[in-house]
């Protein structure tokens, strides 16, 4: 008698059929079976299987998938301890993106690649047991990380109504990342996280690269005021300084650091890869464990006593954009007395009514614009800066569904559920919202709000003891047509914080207009630092040093 897990993969199979013969999918026969032969991995594999579908083979199809827009199709499924020389099939009942089914693949030729995203086993110190992916250092990008197989690229015609059976082997093993090395500028650091290690049941690492400023080694009594730059997952210098003229931005910055009337800090960046992200929002999580405190306890003064910064809260500056842009305001909320002020540009969701265009309280459906009875307006989660829509969150859904089982996508709305929401009995993430239907899972909105990830909320409800450590520290940049609508979440955030009192918050807001979108920034990055340093200059302790603003020749 079949086991119950296999009654339940016959009856999710079945019900994946019904579903696609119902939208109008059709069943194809055409499949493919993915192997891996035991001299490239001898042992067996628990992970995602990949098929990568495009029409041109520069890039490699691999490294064409996987974001959010008009991408080449791909279908996966997972394997559990597929053994070497075995075959992983991908059919018509294989999720795929942005084709749903390889049944709506038109005849034709193309170039195929197969690929496998290898899983890891952590014995959590919670008692689960679960399968991900340990990030390589690469920032949990799966086409690219090292150790994953992928195969040699084909190019065969397809046709989804024949029985034509493609085969396809990984023999190829991604090599490992090519780590930056160290300069008279650059430091990197990398580091074993005890706190996180224990947690995860598994070495757990944090890093940082830190830049140093002109005359550091030439001036060893000095010490600096840091500014910690937060965003996903890099090994670049912080504000991509740098001194090759082939990076424009990153040359115009290092020239202004480097020049002779410039503020004298420390800018660092910290990687915080988790196995569901390439950034773990530098909190802690039931499902990311302690990177909060890891970062505040172990890397933070890691950094401070290995390099000359001038350990005091008005000294302390925080900065970042988009997935930095909400870390850098969660780290200066969380810790008001520790950081000494924040510049967030285009943050992630900061109030969850606006969790980019869905009410995760109220509404009922993610996809689905509410209120109405005979039409049903989609949801979207990305535009042009000019208005026009581009991508839905139906759609967005279905491509982490298709990239991940169990919240293992390692892409935008998943890193949200492992980051703020609860963790499940299955010991992942709990979804907010069904992947392909779009129901809300309202305990799940609760359990985000009520945890202090709402940081609109979070502010509210805590204002009278935070309100003292905060005024004048905030300060917020985004344009008034962000790609992924994160303004809407800025308005109900000043709305707020513009009727504090005892004491008012005097902080700023600054909105780009007209049509500026994702990324906007009124300032440059040597404007921004040098906007810091008065900023610290003017709030250094009566007393204080000032040797570090010199700007004579040397410093």
């Amino acid at each position: 008698m079949p086991s119950k897990k296999v009654l339940l993969t016959f009856l999710a199979v079945d019900l994946l059929m019904l579903w696609m013969t119902a939208v109008g999918f059709g069943i194809s026969n055409l499949k493919f079976e993915i192997s891996f032969p035991a001299a490239v991995h001898a042992e067996p594999i628990t992970g995602r299987v990949f098929v990568m579908i495009s029409r041109k083979n520069t890039p490699e199809p691999r490294l064409q998938v996987g974001s959010w827009g008009d991408a080449p199709p791909f279908f996966a499924r997972d394997v559990d301890q597929l053994q070497p020389g075995e075959a992983a099939q991908i059919d018509a009942s294989a999720l795929g993106y942005p084709l749903p089914s390889l049944s709506h693949l038109p005849a034709g030729d193309y170039y195929v690649q197969a690929l496998i995203n290898i899983y890891t086993q952590f014995h959590r110190a919670g008692g689960h047991t679960i399968w991900a992916h340990m990030d390589q250092w690469e920032g949990q990008q799966f086409n690219r990380s090292p150790d994953n197989l992928y195969s040699a690229i084909e190019h065969v015609h397809l046709d989804a109504k024949s029985d034509q059976v493609v085969r396809l082997s990984l023999t190829h093993v991604i090599p490992p990342i090519k780590m930056p090395r160290d300069t008279q500028w650059v430091k990197h650091i990398k580091i074993q996280s005890a706190l996180l290690s224990h947690f995860w049941g598994h070495p757990m690492y944090l890093g940082a690269t830190v830049l140093l400023p002109k005359g550091y080694d030439s001036h060893p009594d000095i010490e600096y005021p840091v500014i910690y730059v937060q965003g996903h997952f890099s090994l670049a210098a912080p504000f991509g300084f740098t001194t090759e003229d082939d990076s424009p931005r990153g040359y115009e910055f290092y020239q202004a650091w480097n020049s002779d009337h410039f503020p004298r800090m420390i800018a660092v960046t910290f990687q915080h890869p988790t196995p569901y992200f390439d950034d773990s929002y530098a909190v802690d999580s039931a499902n990311n464990g302690p990177y909060g405190d890891a970062i505040m306890t172990e890397l933070i003064p890691y950094i401070e006593t290995h390099f000359r910064i001038i350990r005091k809260p008005f000294a302390r500056l925080l900065t970042g954009g988009s997935t930095g842009g909400w870390e850098s305001l969660a780290l200066q909320l969380y810790h008001p007395k520790f950081f000494g002020g924040v510049w967030t540009f285009y943050p992630d969701p900061v109030d969850f009514r606006r969790y980019d265009l869905v009410n995760i309280y109220e509404d009922d459906n993610a996809f689905v614009e509410p209120g109405h009875h005979w039409i049903f307006p989609e949801r979207y989660i990305e535009r042009k800066a000019d208005g026009q829509p581009e991508v839905t969150v139906r759609e967005f859904s279905r491509l982490e569904a298709a990239l991940g089982s169990h919240g293992r996508s390692g892409q935008q709305l998943e890193a949200w559920e492992a980051v703020y929401g609860p963790m499940g009995a299955d010991g992942y993430p709990a979804p907010l919202w069904d992947k392909l239907t779009g129901k809300i899972d309202h305990s799940v909105a609760n359990y985000m709000r009520d945890h202090g990830y709402d940081l609109r909320y979070y502010l509210e409800t805590h204002w009278a003891s935070l309100g003292p450590d905060l005024a004048g520290k905030i300060h917020v940049y985004v344009g008034d047509m962000d790609n992924y609508y994160l303004n809407l979440a800025v308005y109900l955030l000043q709305d707020f914080l513009e009727n504090t009192d005892d004491p008012p918050y005097g902080g700023s807001f600054e909105y780009g207009r007209p049509m500026k979108g994702h990324g906007w920034q009124p300032m440059s990055n040597a404007e921004l630092v040098q906007m810091m340093a008065q900023y610290i200059a003017a709030r250094a302790p009566s007393g204080t040093s000032p040797t570090w603003r010199q700007a004579k020749s040397g410093r």
